[in-house]
């Protein structure tokens, strides 16, 4: 098989040809059984090949045909022994990579920037996490990677741990030195786990950081949907064989996907992966040049700061991902989220996050001049808007510290609890996540005692409007604790 070739998509095709009459599930029938607006704005099309686990098209939960080859044709061009697909997302594939190595009580050396996927499973596997914290940049307000003097430290006081995740690259498009670290880690045989949610790409190009196959990472899960063309929901799971047992991680995974699999999403991961191992290069090499086009406009403006390589140098920024369009506004005198707000009702823009400090824009294989034009348009009129001066800088606030790690995770999610108001918390050990999302990373986390500086940061993103989630109070007056 080669790689220009779409096995599950090919057979999908030939299915929907022949035109069957669908006595199963889903009960639309090629969308006869729809409402008629919502099928017509679909398209027949597509509703043709929303189709289930019938014998002609394999079964993902124990593949042998058409998904079979699909993921070996990924496996291949991933450079992993093994790949899954997962239509759970890569929070999925993130939890399959924790449960298929720790269990209750087994120790993970992890970031404190983890995505809340990792703490979910953490939850369900009943691990115990080790944190790290990730390089602070004091100039951004944003978390880099982690060292590897920080992982060499954990490792030294945890000899036991089963496992270190990595995330490669960050939300922000930095990496951390993954080839030392995964060295590091099977030095102590220890597996390497890296969320590669925002890295599916930067295996088919050179001027892109090393992907966690590269440097003999042991899983990676992967967004393909990010920023690798597939549809919203759809990733992959790459994994080495040695350290993790192959027939654990289908298990895993079948466990937490669900029965009823979407062919669609399914048949999108084997075209997007045709199209990045035949033509991925090419197309990143223009999005590559667009990117630093955007970032040197984007720096000639007055009050914005669109960081670059300049940053590369420590462990924490070893490469950079240029495809990330990160805009430092600080100097305006305005949040990220004012921006992000500004941008949307004035340009019709709409940005992948912002926050106190900045706003994220990601370029991807999809975007041409055009876009990238009335983004430089639109932030240069947010600086005559909006004109910097240093009476209105905003300081970078204190990023939150870890707190103490009370009880495990999950004797925490499980305890029996009570509410407390927020400004009565303090000391108190939390049964629920807090976080500001995107992009998920926690300020609380189930079995951590509350602290007054946190609370304070809670506040100050609350103030600027940003999306703090997790509590079940979404007003967050109010946190669930264990009961004393």
């Amino acid at each position: 098989m080669k790689q220009n070739e779409t096995p599950l998509f090919s057979s999908l095709l030939e299915h929907s040809k022949k035109n069957p009459i669908q006595f199963h599930i889903p009960g639309h029938k090629k969308g006869q059984g729809m409402d008629p607006e919502f099928r017509d704005f679909i398209g027949e099309n597509a509703l043709s090949i929303d189709l289930i686990n019938i014998a002609p098209l394999d079964d993902l939960h124990q593949p042998k045909a058409a998904i079979k080859k699909a993921q070996d044709l990924a496996a291949k061009a991933f450079g992993a022994d093994h790949t899954f697909f997962s239509v759970q997302g890569t929070s999925g594939a993130i939890m399959t990579m924790v449960m298929s190595v720790c269990g209750p009580g087994d120790k993970i050396i992890i970031p404190r920037n983890v995505h809340k996927s990792v703490l979910s499973a953490i939850i369900l596997s009943g691990a115990t996490p080790i944190f790290v914290h990730p390089e602070m940049d004091v100039e951004l307000g944003i978390a880099h990677g982690i060292t590897t003097s920080a992982v060499k430290k954990a490792i030294s006081e945890h000899p036991d741990a089963k496992a270190i995740l990595v995330i490669n690259p960050t939300y922000f498009g930095f990496v951390a030195d993954l080839k030392k670290i995964v060295e590091i880690a099977h030095e102590n045989n220890m597996a390497v786990l890296v969320d590669e949610a925002h890295g599916v790409h930067i295996h088919f190009h050179d001027e892109l950081p090393l992907s966690a196959m590269q440097v003999g990472a042991d899983m990676a899960a992967t967004s393909v949907h990010k920023l690798g063309g597939s549809l919203t929901q759809s990733s992959i799971l790459n994994v080495r064989e040695g350290i993790v047992n192959i027939q654990h991680v289908q298990a895993i995974l079948s466990m937490l996907t669900t029965t009823s699999t979407s062919y669609i999403l399914l048949a999108s991961l084997d075209v997007a992966r045709k199209r990045l191992a035949t033509e991925g290069k090419q197309l990143l090499s223009e999005t590559i040049k667009l990117a630093n086009y955007a970032r040197r406009h984007i720096n000639e403006i007055n009050g914005l700061y669109c960081p670059g390589s300049e940053k590369i140098g420590t462990d924490a920024t070893f490469n950079f991902d240029p495809t990330k369009i990160l805009v430092n506004v600080k100097k305006l005198g305005i949040t990220g989220h004012d921006v992000e707000v500004w941008l949307r009702k004035n340009y019709n823009i709409e940005v992948e996050m912002s926050d106190l400090y900045n706003i994220l824009c990601i370029l991807t294989i999809g975007d041409t001049d055009n876009e990238v034009n009335i983004l430089i348009e639109a932030l240069t009129e947010l600086s005559k808007k909006f004109p910097p001066n240093e009476q209105n800088t905003i300081d970078i606030v204190s990023m939150p510290t870890i707190p103490e790690l009370a009880i495990s995770p999950r004797d925490a999610f499980y305890s029996q609890t009570e509410v407390v108001p927020f400004d009565e918390s303090v000391g108190r050990v939390i049964a629920e996540f807090v976080m500001v999302y995107p992009p998920g990373i926690p300020i609380f986390m189930p079995g951590e005692r509350i602290t007054l500086e946190n609370l304070v940061y809670i506040k100050k993103n609350l103030e600027a409007g940003l999306p703090v989630q997790g509590p079940e109070d979404e007003d967050i007056l109010s946190f669930k604790v264990i009961k004393e």
